[in-house]
């Protein structure tokens, strides 16, 4: 048995990090937020559906009122697809700039 003390590298090297880097981290989470958004569309048409109707309670939303939410909802995703988009590809390009600044040594 070896004394305890200070880890020796192995003949492999150091052992790799359990840590994604920060850039790949944030890329892998963009896109996890950008597969959720089908979802979150979705949610967002099918709540006019738990309104009461007008000709049924007399309280209940007018079809102009739903229909005006539905167009609000769905103009609000196409933003927030294009923020996501323009996310990624500021993203792609900060990572092709550091690879080009730091050249590949031998």
């Amino acid at each position: 048995m070896s004394a305890p003390g200070p880890e020796r590298p192995t003949a492999e090297g150091p052992r790799p990090s359990v840590f994604l880097e920060r850039q790949s981290y944030r890329r892998r989470r963009l896109a996890d937020a950008a597969r959720m958004l089908p979802f979150l569309g979705a949610a967002l048409v099918v709540i006019p559906l738990l309104w009461p109707r007008a000709d049924v309670a007399g309280l209940g939303m007018p079809l102009s009122s739903a229909m005006l939410y539905i167009f609000i909802s769905w103009a609000g995703m196409i933003g927030v697809s294009f923020l996501f988009g323009l996310a990624a590809r500021r993203m792609v390009a900060r990572e092709d700039a550091s690879t080009e600044a730091a050249p590949w040594r031998p």
